[in-house]
This record gives structure tokens, sequence and C-alpha cells, in this order.
């Protein structure tokens, strides 16, 4: 009986190759096609330089390269339903530049993932030299090569592929200084290179996707350069653009600056995204490690989330007790307010009461200085009164004394004169 972690691996290799039949259903329907229609497609298209059929097959070589890689055990398994249209199918058929997107849209698909996880693998900082790396900008600058208007100039026919990017600074005023730093590099002398490096700089900025989704929104400014049928002007343009986001998981340091940008030949390595025969007894033990690395994984998550339960249950019956608590203080809250209520109407009273001790206060004192006033006007005028009379009696007083001592004095002369008289008759007594 297999165990849950096989039928984890079963149902995820059965989704795995579910979502690849729908992803390349085009690629499929195009190897149906008769030889004879593959060799007119190619004559028909060799002079223009763009994707044809023969790729197809090769994409979903590489399709299968990554998706027999790490597989991811999912929880549940649901439906999923196609990406592509049946109907991109048929037209696939009919126009080949619905063909030529369908091709683009696969290898950026293929591009993007592969660079992403190697970049992961990788662990550190990625620099101009890593082969996904070259290889993504590679096919970044065939996606927006694709459907490019020629212009005529005195040197001939171009595809500029720098006029489009240069319009981004007027849409979002951040690239400009991305604009600039391309301008002022001394090493570019073609607009090609100034798009490379471009590219590379928003791709360090980790503002490409960003940049892109508002090109692509302005279809305006974009039908000046592009055709009606370019890939930045029709849904594939969008995907592509959302698959960009992913790459800002990714710390990338290049060196712009002295590299020869304007001369290098941009062709596709698909090595990279085919798989080998060879290596899948390897690639098994490898899946086999992963799987066992994953499901380890796996057990140190269930453990943590049980460790995790338990504290979100403590935190939980501390949260109970708080809120408990919370209660309480709301009701004591509630009480001393209407306690501070009644306080404060008590205050009211109290002051208003005060006031009117206050005025009844004020009154009686009032009529008390009206009084007092009156008293001591009283009073004044009565003493100026036994002032006047004081001074008539001292005045009298005076006199009395005065007229007294002159009694006194002749008082005095009159009993000196009675003695010396009465001393006389006495001698005149003796003598007798």
């Amino acid at each position: 009986m297999a165990t849950p972690a096989e039928q984890d691996l079963v149902l995820a290799e059965a989704e795995s190759n579910k979502e690849r039949a729908q992803v390349f259903g085009i690629l499929r329907l195009q190897e149906d096609k008769s030889a004879a229609e593959k060799v007119s497609g190619a004559a028909m298209k060799s002079g223009d330089g763009r994707w044809q059929a023969p790729i197809f097959a090769l994409a979903r070589k590489a399709s299968e390269t990554f998706s027999g890689g790490i597989h991811v055990l999912p929880k549940v398994t649901e439906p999923k339903t196609s990406t592509f249209p049946e109907e991109w199918g048929a037209k696939a058929f009919r126009d080949p530049m619905a063909m030529e997107r369908a091709n683009l849209l696969n290898m950026a698909k293929l591009s993007i993932k592969g660079l992403i996880e190697s970049a992961l693998s990788f662990g550190r900082t990625l620099d101009s030299d890593y082969p996904p790396l070259q290889q993504f900008f590679v096919v970044m600058e065939h996606c927006l090569k694709h459907g490019l208007k020629v212009k005529k100039s005195f040197l001939g026919y171009n595809k500029s592929l720098w006029g489009p990017l240069e319009m981004v600074e007027k849409l979002c005023p951040e690239a400009g200084e991305i604009a600039a730093s391309v301008r002022d590099l001394p090493g570019l002398k073609t607009p090609l290179g100034r798009a490379r490096a471009w590219l590379r700089l928003a791709l360090m900025q980790k503002k490409l996707a960003d940049y892109l989704r508002l090109l692509i929104t302005r279809k305006d400014i974009l039908s000046e350069f592009y055709e009606n049928s370019a890939v930045m002007l029709e849904e594939e343009g969008a995907v592509i653009v959302g698959l960009l986001v992913g790459l800002n998981v990714i710390d990338a340091n290049l060196c712009v600056k002295g590299e020869d940008l304007d001369t290098q030949v941009g062709v596709i390595d698909f090595s990279m995204y085919l798989k080998n025969d060879i290596d899948d007894d390897y690639r098994s033990e490898e899946r086999n490690g992963q799987i066992s690395a994953i499901l380890d994984q796996k057990n140190y998550v269930e453990e943590l989330n049980r460790q995790l339960n338990s504290t979100v249950q403590g935190l939980q019956g501390r949260v109970e007790s708080l809120e408990k608590s919370n209660s309480k203080l709301i009701e004591e809250l509630a009480i001393a307010k209407n306690n501070i209520i009644k306080l404060q109407e008590e205050n009211h009273q109290l002051r208003t009461e005060n006031s009117v001790i206050l005025m009844k206060a004020q009154q009686r004192l009032e009529v008390l200085l009206r009084d007092l006033n009156c008293e001591l006007d009283t009073y004044k005028q009565s003493r100026q009164g036994l002032d006047e009379m004081y001074n008539e009696a001292r005045r009298q007083l005076k006199e009395e004394c005065q007229l007294r001592q002159v009694l006194h004095s002749e008082h005095f002369q009159s009993f000196s004169s009675v003695s010396i008289v009465y001393l006389n008759i006495i001698r005149i007594f003796n003598l007798a």
C-alpha cells in the first residue's frame, strides 16, 4: 500500500503532466501539420528573422525538462483551466504572427522560470556572466523586437528597440534616472545597445515589470512603434509582463559600463532547456532527495504549527482573561463616570449657593459700609463740637487757674500781714 507521501507525489506528477499538456497544446497542434505546410511557412518567413515552427518541438522538450524537475507536493489537487484558450491553436494555423507570439510567450515562460529556479538555488547576487540571466535578456530582446515597424533613415532601414523603451520616461518619472544613465554611458553608440542597457538597469532596480506594464497600457504610443499583431499589443504581452513580476525576488549586480552591448548577438541557447535521457537516473535520485527534504520540511512545519497552535491557545486564554478584566474595568469606569457626574452636579450646586451667599454678603457689606460712613460723618461732626467745647473749657480752666493764683497770692499776703499783727500782739502781751 502506498504511503501518503507517494500518493501526493503521484498526484503532483499527474497534475504537472496535465498542466504541461494544456500549456503547450498549440505546440502539439503545430506538429500535426504536414511537412509541406512547415516548409512553406519557413520559406515565407525566412527573410524576416522571426520565430518559426520547428521551435515548437524545442519548446515542448524544454517544458518537459522544467516540469520534470522539482515537484511541489500540493495539499489539495484542483482541476485547472487551460492557460491558452483552444481558439489560440486554431488562430495559430491561420495567423503566423499568432504562432510567433505563442512561441515567444512559451520561451519567456521557460526563461523566467529557469532563471528564478536557478537563481534561488544559486543563493547569491547574480552578475552579468550568469548564463540563465544572459538568456533571459536575449529572450526579452526578441519579445520586444517582435512586430517592430521598420523606419527609414539616411543609412537605410532599421528597427529601433530604444524608441518604445525611451517613452517609459514620459509615463513614469522614476524611469528618468535610468534613461539619463543610459544616455550618459560612453560606450553605447547604437539604439540597440541603449535598449539592452536599459533592460539591465531596470532589472537591477526591480522595476522592469512596472515599467513594461505602464508601457503596454498605452496602446496609442505603442502603435507608433509596433504593428497591430505584435506581442506588446496583444494578450501575450500582458502575460509576459505578469511573469516578470516574479523576477523581483532576484538580486542582480550587473556592470553595464564597459560592457560591449552594441555588438552582442542575441541567440537563444536551447541546450539549457533540453532534457537528456542519460541524466534520468541521476535526476530521479536528486528528485527523491528533494522530495525527502521537502517531507522533512513538511514534518518540521507541522511540528512548528502544533507548537504555534498551543501558543495561540495560551494567547487566546490570556486574551479571554484580559477581555474579562477589561469588561470589569469598563464597568468600574462607568461607575466612576457616574460618580464624577454626581460630584460635578454637587459642585455646580455648591458653586451656585456660594455665589448666592457671596452676593448677599456683599450686599450686607455695602449696607454696613454706608452705615459706617454715616456714623463716621456723625462722629466727625460731634468730635468737632467736642473739640470746640474742650478748647472753651480749657480756656476757662486756664483763666480760673490764673484767677486762683491771684487770689492765693492775695490771701497769702493778707495771711502774712495778719500773722505779723498777731505776732506783734503776742509780743506786746509778753512784754506786758
